[in-house]
């Protein structure tokens, strides 16, 4: 077993969790504003495409850890599978860009008193 693939697809493993959860608190926010906020729609499909693609690369890093580094027959494999997952982190990042840029904001009460 190659250690250096295992403790590198783990420190992925961790990061696609923090992001996972990151994006499942925007998701919470964005619902909490409901629809009547501009980008309600957009923000929606945007955290619920991050929140697909991060569990796909879980999955992927799953098998890319299971698989035998040592069998040269399974090499051409691995080098597809593991570019399958750079790929798509890339398009995570460029997806959480766009969430970002839109701007998620928790509701905030008015504290200032009516009249």
């Amino acid at each position: 077993m190659n250690h250096y693939a295992n403790k590198k697809s783990a420190a992925e493993s961790m990061l696609d969790i923090a992001l996972l959860m990151a994006n499942a608190s925007q998701l919470k926010a964005v619902i909490e504003q409901g629809p009547g906020f501009a980008f309600f729609i957009p923000l929606v499909v945007l955290i619920s495409i991050s929140l697909a693609l991060q569990i796909a690369v879980g999955v992927l890093l799953i098998f890319l850890v299971r698989y035998d580094l040592n069998n040269p027959a399974k090499h051409a494999k691995l080098d597809f599978l593991n570019n399958l997952a750079t790929g798509l982190v890339f398009i995570i990042v460029v997806v959480n860009i766009f969430i970002t840029a839109f701007g998620v904001q928790k509701p905030t009460m008015d504290m200032a008193p009516r009249q």
